[in-house]
């Protein structure tokens, strides 16, 4: 029975003089069709001399090797926040993310409790019971950290719509240029405009012929009550160019986006002195009725958006400005601390506080300030500061008479206890925050062998990357008192009662 000879590598020495193509060639079979990779494939184990030398495994392994340089197949995925950031950490500039990876950002998002609030304009019942889900942002991320909590909340991508819906025929028609037309019926309703708008000629059938068109129309930026992210930036403009690629440009928003309306943007000036920023404090001139209608749309496409910018910049300061957010979510190269002065204030009752840092040293101090010594420390220390201020305010002069000039002098020291605390001791308020703690997360694959078992030590250094979390507390009014059953008290037994037993016993030792 004749059996062909099993082939072994033993012998064979596979070097590059055993191609006998060169790289001029593949590079023109490269320009050629689409199916270039094929053809390179085949020209290369037909020009390759030691081929018929090659056991069946090697065969394989190499046709496999030349396939995955030659055959280049992709697949489009739909870009979501872990996609970015996975790209952003491994092929782009990781610092400009602040090395955030994806178990991070999911740490992020679920200690801060980050969820969509629902439709309070749909839901019956008082405006007090709707859920507000109002978060504070302070995002130095690029706009990473406002679009992995916008898609936990639902508000990061564009609504589909379909051609027989409503919102999809509105959008198949033609919209008007952003220009005088837009901007006025986009503005605030207010009396001037409207007076404006009828001395313009305006008549009766063109509101109505224009009706249905405003209707469809999406109501202006930043007007959102429900399901809002509040970022505050330290520039004139936000940095959120990340957005872009959730089809959200900030610099010229789409006003079908979810995020035109519930994505409200300021500055710190704003927040802290609001009086020193020209858009917030500098309102645009009110123009007459007959001044309006001599002017040319253009200016007055103008005008209407200036009135408009300035209404929506007092409308975010002032919401800012009044508090009560569900949460604060922190990711910034700023100290946390002089940011959590600040902004810790604006909370409401059991809202989260999550601080994000590459590394851990400004998270440990942090976490000291809001400690349980510190917090102890601060109380005493405002405890002793009213004593001496209700001291100064009874005090009386050694002979009895009442001297007003050392009880003002002692008032006037003591009128405000906050205002003698020391920065350094307390740079802030540590009875604000209850339970602080410091956390990590990092997913390491590991090679698992018998033996063996390792991480793999091909994984990505950088920054460990580490989370605060802590819970806002209001400081209860006025003295708190203990109330409930007090514990009875222990029955006195008689002395004279005694046990059989001792007196078995007392008997005995007596007849002894």
């Amino acid at each position: 029975m004749d059996e062909s000879p099993m082939r072994t590598n033993r012998d064979t020495v596979d070097d590059s003089s055993s191609q006998l193509m060169t790289m001029d060639e593949i590079e023109v079979l490269k320009k050629g069709t689409t199916s270039a990779g094929r053809d390179i494939i085949n020209k290369l184990l037909e020009s390759h001399s030691g081929l018929d030398k090659k056991t069946e495994f090697s065969l394989a392994k190499y046709t496999l090797r030349k396939q995955k340089k030659y055959l280049k197949r992709f697949s489009v995925l739909p870009l979501d926040v872990p996609l970015l950031t996975q790209w952003m950490l491994e092929q782009k500039d990781a610092t400009k993310i602040l090395e955030l990876r994806d178990e991070i950002v999911g740490l992020i998002g679920c200690w801060a409790n980050v969820h969509n609030g629902g439709d309070a304009f749909t839901i019956l019942g008082p405006p007090e019971m709707h859920p507000a889900s109002r978060w504070l942002i302070v995002d130095d991320t690029g706009g990473l950290v406002v679009a992995a909590m916008a898609e936990r909340m639902g508000i990061l991508y564009p609504h589909e719509t379909g051609i027989g819906d409503v919102q999809g025929q509105a959008a198949s028609q033609p919209q008007p240029e952003r220009g005088d037309e837009y901007q006025s019926n986009n503005s605030e309703p207010s009396s001037q405009f409207g007076s404006a708008q009828a001395a313009h000629g305006i008549s009766g059938q063109a509101d109505s012929a224009s009706s249905s068109a405003r209707s469809r129309r999406p109501s202006p930026g930043m007007t959102s009550n429900n399901t809002t992210l509040t970022m505050i930036h330290p520039n004139a403009q936000p940095n959120l160019s990340l957005l872009k690629y959730f089809s959200f440009d900030v610099s010229d928003p789409s006003p079908s986006h979810p995020l035109f309306t519930n994505l409200k943007t300021l500055s710190w000036l704003q927040l802290l002195d609001p009086s020193s920023d020209p858009v917030y404090s500098k309102e645009p001139t009110v123009a007459s009725d007959e001044a309006l209608a001599s002017w040319k749309p253009s200016k007055r496409g103008m005008y209407y958006r200036k009135r408009r910018r300035w209404n929506r910049v007092r409308s975010v300061v002032d919401e800012t400005r009044a508090g009560g957010f569900d949460g604060l979510i922190v990711a910034s190269l700023m100290d946390p601390t002089s940011i959590l002065k600040h902004t810790i204030p604006l909370l409401s009752g059991s809202a989260p506080v999550v601080v994000y840092a590459a590394h851990i040293e400004p998270l440990v101090r942090l976490a000291d300030f809001y400690s349980t010594a510190r917090r102890t420390a601060y109380i005493n220390f405002m405890r002793a500061a009213r004593q001496q201020e209700q001291t100064a305010t009874t005090g009386t002069s050694s002979n009895g008479t009442c001297n007003h000039t050392e009880l003002e002098q002692d008032a006037g020291n003591a009128k405000s206890p906050s205002a003698a605390v020391n920065e350094s001791d307390f740079p802030v308020d540590p009875t604000l925050l209850l339970a602080p703690t410091i956390q990590t997360s990092r997913v390491r694959p590991w090679q698992v062998l018998p033996g063996r078992t390792h991480p793999l030590m091909i994984g990505r250094g950088g920054a460990e990357g580490y989370v605060f979390h802590a819970l806002r507390a209001l400081p209860a009014l006025g003295k708190v008192e203990a109330r409930g059953n007090q514990a009875r008290k222990k029955r006195k037994t008689s002395t004279r009662d005694v046990t059989p037993a001792a007196t078995i016993i007392s008997g005995s030792q007596a007849g002894n």
